[in-house]
């Protein structure tokens, strides 16, 4: 069971990604944007971060640079839109391990999490 934080600026997709891992995973915390996820990220030491991409405050991908340049064993999944290709390839660059497409399918978010995990 792998310890996870989600990151989304809507409270609507942080519980729809809830239910989806809730019943495999334990959900350590939220947070509603980039900054707020840097500052926590320490204090939940989670498993896995599934970050949304486009958030106010701070973009999913310099937080995930900013995770990732403190805690090089950090794994963050990308959260993204469909056609959002450009920035999933520089959130990649940034240190993310992989990603998953709204609207979210539960089986593949769930092998997503496997496969970043070496499951």
């Amino acid at each position: 069971m792998a310890r996870i934080m989600l990151v989304d600026d809507s409270k609507f997709m942080r519980g729809v990604l809830r239910k989806i891992v809730s019943d495999e995973h334990e959900v350590v915390g939220e947070a509603e944007n980039g900054k707020t996820a840097v500052e926590i990220y320490e204090s939940l030491n989670p498993d896995i971060v599934l970050m949304d991409i486009v958030m106010p405050e701070m973009d999913g991908i310099a937080a995930t640079k900013a995770i990732t340049d403190k805690f090089a064993e950090a794994t963050v999944v990308m959260c993204t839109s469909m056609g959002q290709e450009g920035k999933v390839k520089r959130a990649i660059e940034a240190g993310a391990k992989g990603y998953i497409v709204k609207p979210f399918e539960g089986p593949e978010v769930l092998k997503e999490i496997e496969t970043v995990l070496g499951g």
